[in-house]
Protein backbone atom coordinates (compact mmCIF):
# COMPACT_ATOMS: atom_id res chain seq x y z
CA UNK A 1 0.00 0.00 0.00
CA UNK A 2 2.76 2.38 0.97
CA UNK A 3 4.50 1.49 -2.26
CA UNK A 4 1.37 2.38 -4.29
CA UNK A 5 1.07 5.74 -2.50
CA UNK A 6 4.72 6.46 -3.26
CA UNK A 7 4.23 5.61 -6.95
CA UNK A 8 1.08 7.74 -7.04
CA UNK A 9 2.93 10.66 -5.46
CA UNK A 10 5.71 10.37 -8.03
CA UNK A 11 3.17 10.28 -10.86
CA UNK A 12 1.34 13.31 -9.44
CA UNK A 13 4.62 15.19 -9.24
CA UNK A 14 5.43 14.34 -12.86
CA UNK A 15 1.94 15.42 -13.95
CA UNK A 16 2.33 18.76 -12.15
CA UNK A 17 5.73 19.27 -13.79
CA UNK A 18 4.26 18.38 -17.18
CA UNK A 19 1.43 20.86 -16.67
CA UNK A 20 3.90 23.60 -15.68
CA UNK A 21 6.04 22.79 -18.71
CA UNK A 22 2.96 22.80 -20.91
CA UNK A 23 1.95 26.23 -19.59
CA UNK A 24 5.45 27.59 -20.23
CA UNK A 25 5.44 26.21 -23.76
CA UNK A 26 1.99 27.70 -24.35
CA UNK A 27 3.14 31.08 -23.03
CA UNK A 28 6.25 30.88 -25.24
CA UNK A 29 4.09 30.06 -28.27
CA UNK A 30 1.79 32.98 -27.48
CA UNK A 31 4.77 35.33 -27.05
CA UNK A 32 6.26 34.16 -30.35
CA UNK A 33 2.89 34.57 -32.03
CA UNK A 34 2.59 38.09 -30.62
CA UNK A 35 6.11 38.94 -31.85
CA UNK A 36 5.22 37.52 -35.26
CA UNK A 37 2.09 39.71 -35.43
CA UNK A 38 4.11 42.76 -34.32
CA UNK A 39 6.69 41.97 -37.02
CA UNK A 40 3.97 41.77 -39.65
CA UNK A 41 2.60 45.14 -38.59
CA UNK A 42 5.72 47.18 -37.84
CA UNK A 43 8.62 45.64 -39.83
CA UNK A 44 9.40 47.60 -43.01
CA UNK A 45 8.35 46.13 -46.31
CA UNK A 46 11.06 44.83 -48.62
CA UNK A 47 10.57 47.80 -50.96
CA UNK A 48 10.91 50.31 -48.14
CA UNK A 49 13.94 48.46 -46.79
CA UNK A 50 15.73 48.44 -50.13
CA UNK A 51 15.09 52.13 -50.68
CA UNK A 52 16.76 53.05 -47.39
CA UNK A 53 20.47 53.43 -46.69
CA UNK A 54 22.77 52.99 -43.76
CA UNK A 55 23.72 56.15 -41.83
CA UNK A 56 27.11 57.69 -42.45
CA UNK A 57 29.59 56.25 -39.98
CA UNK A 58 32.13 58.81 -38.86
CA UNK A 59 35.71 57.96 -39.92
CA UNK A 60 34.78 54.58 -41.42
CA UNK A 61 36.85 55.63 -44.44
CA UNK A 62 40.06 56.09 -42.42
CA UNK A 63 42.71 53.35 -42.69
CA UNK A 64 44.23 51.95 -39.49
CA UNK A 65 46.89 54.18 -37.96
CA UNK A 66 48.86 51.96 -35.55
CA UNK A 67 51.83 54.34 -35.48
CA UNK A 68 49.65 57.28 -34.47
CA UNK A 69 50.72 59.43 -37.43
CA UNK A 70 49.18 62.92 -37.53
CA UNK A 71 45.90 62.95 -39.47
CA UNK A 72 45.34 66.19 -41.37
CA UNK A 73 41.65 67.03 -41.79
CA UNK A 74 40.44 69.37 -44.47
CA UNK A 75 36.88 70.15 -45.53
CA UNK A 76 35.56 66.95 -47.09
CA UNK A 77 38.64 64.74 -46.71
CA UNK A 78 41.39 63.53 -44.41
CA UNK A 79 44.97 62.48 -45.11
CA UNK A 80 48.21 61.28 -43.61
CA UNK A 81 51.23 63.06 -45.09
CA UNK A 82 54.38 61.08 -45.86
CA UNK A 83 57.33 63.39 -45.22
CA UNK A 84 59.84 60.97 -46.77
CA UNK A 85 58.02 61.04 -50.12
CA UNK A 86 56.52 64.58 -49.80
CA UNK A 87 52.96 63.53 -50.65
CA UNK A 88 50.04 61.80 -48.93
CA UNK A 89 50.33 58.21 -47.82
CA UNK A 90 46.55 58.14 -48.23
CA UNK A 91 43.59 60.45 -48.71
CA UNK A 92 40.20 59.25 -47.42
CA UNK A 93 36.68 60.60 -47.77
CA UNK A 94 32.97 59.83 -47.85
CA UNK A 95 31.12 60.76 -51.04
CA UNK A 96 27.34 60.94 -51.32
CA UNK A 97 24.99 61.39 -54.27
CA UNK A 98 23.91 64.83 -53.00
CA UNK A 99 27.50 66.06 -52.97
CA UNK A 100 27.96 65.25 -56.66
CA UNK A 101 25.54 67.97 -57.74
CA UNK A 102 27.33 70.90 -56.14
CA UNK A 103 27.85 74.12 -58.09
CA UNK A 104 31.19 75.37 -56.74
CA UNK A 105 33.65 76.10 -59.53
CA UNK A 106 37.20 74.77 -59.82
CA UNK A 107 39.71 77.13 -58.18
CA UNK A 108 43.14 76.05 -59.51
CA UNK A 109 44.69 77.77 -56.46
CA UNK A 110 47.52 75.26 -56.01
CA UNK A 111 49.54 76.06 -52.87
CA UNK A 112 51.59 74.56 -50.06
CA UNK A 113 49.76 73.26 -47.03
CA UNK A 114 50.75 75.15 -43.88
CA UNK A 115 48.87 72.64 -41.70
CA UNK A 116 51.56 70.01 -42.42
CA UNK A 117 53.97 70.41 -39.51
CA UNK A 118 56.97 69.19 -41.52
CA UNK A 119 55.91 71.39 -44.47
CA UNK A 120 54.41 70.02 -47.66
CA UNK A 121 55.91 70.01 -51.12
CA UNK A 122 56.06 73.40 -52.87
CA UNK A 123 54.97 74.69 -56.26
CA UNK A 124 58.59 74.95 -57.36
CA UNK A 125 59.01 71.19 -56.93
CA UNK A 126 56.56 70.56 -59.76
CA UNK A 127 57.55 73.49 -61.98
CA UNK A 128 59.13 72.30 -65.27
CA UNK A 129 59.24 68.73 -63.94
CA UNK A 130 57.15 67.26 -66.74
CA UNK A 131 54.65 65.86 -64.19
CA UNK A 132 51.13 67.00 -63.35
CA UNK A 133 50.13 68.00 -59.85
CA UNK A 134 47.74 65.06 -59.68
CA UNK A 135 44.81 65.35 -57.27
CA UNK A 136 44.18 62.37 -55.03
CA UNK A 137 40.72 63.47 -53.97
CA UNK A 138 39.60 65.12 -57.21
CA UNK A 139 38.31 68.67 -57.14
CA UNK A 140 35.12 67.49 -58.86
CA UNK A 141 34.24 65.42 -55.78
CA UNK A 142 34.16 68.60 -53.69
CA UNK A 143 31.94 70.87 -55.77
CA UNK A 144 29.43 70.90 -52.88
CA UNK A 145 31.48 73.48 -50.94
CA UNK A 146 33.61 76.48 -51.87
CA UNK A 147 35.94 75.74 -48.95
CA UNK A 148 36.21 72.05 -49.81
CA UNK A 149 36.94 72.88 -53.44
CA UNK A 150 39.69 75.26 -52.38
CA UNK A 151 41.16 72.75 -49.91
CA UNK A 152 41.54 70.16 -52.67
CA UNK A 153 44.29 72.32 -54.21
CA UNK A 154 46.65 72.00 -51.26
CA UNK A 155 49.85 70.29 -52.38
CA UNK A 156 49.31 67.84 -49.52
CA UNK A 157 46.61 66.38 -51.80
CA UNK A 158 48.96 66.14 -54.80
CA UNK A 159 51.27 63.53 -56.26
CA UNK A 160 53.47 63.70 -59.40
CA UNK A 161 51.54 62.01 -62.21
CA UNK A 162 52.35 61.44 -65.85
CA UNK A 163 50.17 63.87 -67.84
CA UNK A 164 48.66 61.09 -69.99
CA UNK A 165 47.82 59.15 -66.84
CA UNK A 166 46.38 62.09 -64.87
CA UNK A 167 44.26 63.37 -67.75
CA UNK A 168 43.43 59.91 -69.06
CA UNK A 169 42.65 56.70 -67.21
CA UNK A 170 43.05 58.26 -63.73
CA UNK A 171 40.48 60.92 -64.62
CA UNK A 172 38.21 58.17 -65.96
CA UNK A 173 38.51 56.25 -62.68
CA UNK A 174 37.65 59.40 -60.71
CA UNK A 175 34.52 59.97 -62.80
CA UNK A 176 33.60 56.29 -62.43
CA UNK A 177 33.87 56.50 -58.64
CA UNK A 178 31.50 59.47 -58.77
CA UNK A 179 29.11 57.26 -60.72
CA UNK A 180 29.44 54.62 -57.99
CA UNK A 181 28.35 57.26 -55.46
CA UNK A 182 25.47 58.30 -57.70
CA UNK A 183 24.15 54.78 -58.31
CA UNK A 184 24.75 53.44 -54.79
CA UNK A 185 23.82 56.61 -52.90
CA UNK A 186 27.15 56.91 -51.08
CA UNK A 187 30.62 55.35 -50.97
CA UNK A 188 33.71 55.46 -48.77
CA UNK A 189 36.96 56.03 -50.69
CA UNK A 190 40.67 55.75 -49.89
CA UNK A 191 43.24 56.65 -52.53
CA UNK A 192 46.95 57.34 -52.82
CA UNK A 193 50.31 56.36 -54.27
CA UNK A 194 51.91 52.96 -53.76
CA UNK A 195 55.22 53.71 -52.05
CA UNK A 196 56.56 50.22 -51.40
CA UNK A 197 58.02 49.37 -54.84
CA UNK A 198 61.05 51.71 -55.08
CA UNK A 199 63.61 52.92 -55.93
CA UNK A 200 61.96 56.02 -57.34
CA UNK A 201 62.69 59.05 -59.43
CA UNK A 202 62.26 62.36 -57.54
CA UNK A 203 61.50 65.91 -58.61
CA UNK A 204 62.26 69.35 -57.15
CA UNK A 205 64.31 70.68 -54.29
CA UNK A 206 62.22 68.71 -51.79
CA UNK A 207 62.80 65.48 -53.74
CA UNK A 208 59.15 64.59 -54.23
CA UNK A 209 58.84 60.89 -55.07
CA UNK A 210 57.35 59.95 -58.43
CA UNK A 211 55.24 56.86 -57.71
CA UNK A 212 55.11 53.94 -60.13
CA UNK A 213 51.55 52.99 -59.22
CA UNK A 214 48.41 54.44 -57.61
CA UNK A 215 45.47 52.79 -55.86
CA UNK A 216 41.86 53.40 -54.95
CA UNK A 217 39.65 51.30 -52.70
CA UNK A 218 35.90 51.86 -52.56
CA UNK A 219 33.40 50.60 -49.98
CA UNK A 220 29.64 50.57 -50.46
CA UNK A 221 28.23 50.31 -46.93
CA UNK A 222 24.64 51.17 -47.79
CA UNK A 223 21.83 48.64 -47.61
CA UNK A 224 20.80 46.30 -49.07
CA UNK A 225 24.15 45.02 -50.42
CA UNK A 226 27.56 45.70 -48.90
CA UNK A 227 30.49 45.46 -51.33
CA UNK A 228 34.04 46.66 -51.89
CA UNK A 229 36.48 46.91 -54.78
CA UNK A 230 40.08 48.04 -55.33
CA UNK A 231 42.07 49.41 -58.26
CA UNK A 232 45.81 49.48 -58.93
CA UNK A 233 47.03 51.50 -61.94
CA UNK A 234 50.55 52.19 -63.25
CA UNK A 235 51.57 55.84 -63.48
CA UNK A 236 51.40 55.93 -67.28
CA UNK A 237 48.91 56.50 -70.05
CA UNK A 238 46.69 53.55 -70.87
CA UNK A 239 43.94 52.62 -73.31
CA UNK A 240 43.00 49.57 -71.23
CA UNK A 241 39.53 48.96 -69.85
CA UNK A 242 39.19 50.23 -66.29
CA UNK A 243 37.74 46.88 -65.21
CA UNK A 244 41.06 45.21 -66.05
CA UNK A 245 42.73 47.16 -63.21
CA UNK A 246 40.17 46.09 -60.60
CA UNK A 247 41.24 43.85 -57.74
CA UNK A 248 40.41 42.95 -54.14
CA UNK A 249 40.95 45.35 -51.27
CA UNK A 250 43.15 42.67 -49.69
CA UNK A 251 45.47 42.84 -52.69
CA UNK A 252 45.78 46.62 -52.33
CA UNK A 253 46.50 46.18 -48.61
CA UNK A 254 49.35 43.83 -49.43
CA UNK A 255 50.83 46.29 -51.92
CA UNK A 256 50.55 49.33 -49.65
CA UNK A 257 51.02 47.81 -46.16
CA UNK A 258 47.82 49.61 -45.13
CA UNK A 259 44.74 48.25 -43.37
CA UNK A 260 41.58 49.66 -44.95
CA UNK A 261 38.19 50.03 -43.24
CA UNK A 262 39.35 48.68 -39.84
CA UNK A 263 36.14 49.86 -38.12
CA UNK A 264 34.13 47.21 -39.94
CA UNK A 265 33.32 44.05 -37.95
CA UNK A 266 36.19 41.60 -38.55
CA UNK A 267 34.17 38.91 -40.31
CA UNK A 268 32.40 41.39 -42.58
CA UNK A 269 35.68 43.15 -43.34
CA UNK A 270 37.31 39.88 -44.42
CA UNK A 271 34.34 38.91 -46.57
CA UNK A 272 34.22 42.28 -48.32
CA UNK A 273 37.96 42.68 -48.81
CA UNK A 274 38.78 39.16 -50.01
CA UNK A 275 36.67 39.24 -53.18
CA UNK A 276 35.18 41.62 -55.73
CA UNK A 277 32.84 41.55 -58.70
CA UNK A 278 32.89 44.20 -61.42
CA UNK A 279 29.34 43.11 -62.28
CA UNK A 280 28.15 44.63 -58.98
CA UNK A 281 29.32 48.11 -59.99
CA UNK A 282 28.16 50.39 -62.80
CA UNK A 283 31.26 51.36 -64.78
CA UNK A 284 29.90 54.51 -66.39
CA UNK A 285 31.42 57.96 -65.90
CA UNK A 286 29.39 60.49 -63.96
CA UNK A 287 28.36 63.64 -65.78
CA UNK A 288 26.02 66.44 -64.70
CA UNK A 289 25.21 69.54 -66.67
CA UNK A 290 24.90 72.99 -65.09
CA UNK A 291 21.14 72.73 -65.51
CA UNK A 292 21.01 69.32 -63.80
CA UNK A 293 23.06 70.68 -60.91
CA UNK A 294 20.78 73.68 -60.51
CA UNK A 295 17.62 71.57 -60.65
CA UNK A 296 18.82 68.70 -58.50
CA UNK A 297 16.55 68.06 -55.54
CA UNK A 298 18.28 66.09 -52.79
CA UNK A 299 16.36 63.52 -50.82
CA UNK A 300 15.53 64.29 -47.20
CA UNK A 301 18.99 64.57 -45.59
CA UNK A 302 19.70 61.98 -42.97
CA UNK A 303 21.40 63.12 -39.79
CA UNK A 304 25.01 62.00 -39.75
CA UNK A 305 24.73 60.05 -36.55
CA UNK A 306 27.98 58.82 -35.14
CA UNK A 307 27.04 55.16 -34.84
CA UNK A 308 29.65 52.57 -34.04
CA UNK A 309 29.93 50.13 -36.99
CA UNK A 310 29.19 47.13 -34.73
CA UNK A 311 25.95 48.75 -33.61
CA UNK A 312 25.09 49.78 -37.17
CA UNK A 313 25.82 46.29 -38.44
CA UNK A 314 23.73 44.63 -35.71
CA UNK A 315 20.85 47.01 -36.39
CA UNK A 316 21.09 46.36 -40.12
CA UNK A 317 21.15 42.59 -39.67
CA UNK A 318 18.15 42.68 -37.31
CA UNK A 319 16.20 44.82 -39.74
CA UNK A 320 17.08 42.44 -42.55
CA UNK A 321 15.85 39.47 -40.49
CA UNK A 322 12.57 41.22 -39.70
CA UNK A 323 12.07 42.14 -43.35
CA UNK A 324 12.71 38.53 -44.39
CA UNK A 325 10.30 37.15 -41.74
CA UNK A 326 7.59 39.56 -42.90
CA UNK A 327 8.13 38.74 -46.57
CA UNK A 328 8.06 34.94 -46.06
CA UNK A 329 5.07 35.16 -43.70
CA UNK A 330 3.08 37.11 -46.26
CA UNK A 331 4.02 34.57 -48.92
CA UNK A 332 2.70 31.74 -46.72
CA UNK A 333 -0.49 33.59 -45.87
CA UNK A 334 -1.02 34.25 -49.55
CA UNK A 335 -1.04 30.50 -50.16
CA UNK A 336 -3.56 29.59 -47.47
CA UNK A 337 -5.87 32.61 -47.28
CA UNK A 338 -8.43 33.85 -49.83
CA UNK A 339 -7.34 36.77 -52.00
CA UNK A 340 -9.74 39.28 -50.41
CA UNK A 341 -8.48 38.35 -46.92
CA UNK A 342 -4.88 38.86 -48.02
CA UNK A 343 -5.75 42.27 -49.49
CA UNK A 344 -7.25 43.29 -46.15
CA UNK A 345 -4.15 42.11 -44.29
CA UNK A 346 -1.87 43.94 -46.74
CA UNK A 347 -3.93 47.08 -46.22
CA UNK A 348 -3.57 46.87 -42.46
CA UNK A 349 0.21 46.34 -42.38
CA UNK A 350 1.38 48.47 -45.29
Amino acid sequence: MAKKKKVSAVLDKKVRKAKKLGKRILILILVLFALWVVTLIFAPTEAAYQSGSAPYITDLELPANPEGLPITRHTGFSLVYDEEHEQPMWVAYHLSREELYGTSKRKDNFRSDSSILTESASLSDYRSSGYDRGHLIPAADLSWSEEAMSDSFYLSNMSPQEPQFNRGIWSTLEATVRNFADTEGEVYVVTGPILTDGPYKTIGKNEVTVPKHYYKVILDYAEPDFKAIGFVLPNEGSDGRLESFATTVNEVEQLTNLDFFPLLPDKLEENLESSFSVAQWQFDTFQASAEQRQNFEPSEPAAQTQEHPLYSMAKGMLTKILVTVKKQSLNLLDIFLPKNSMEQIQGLIS
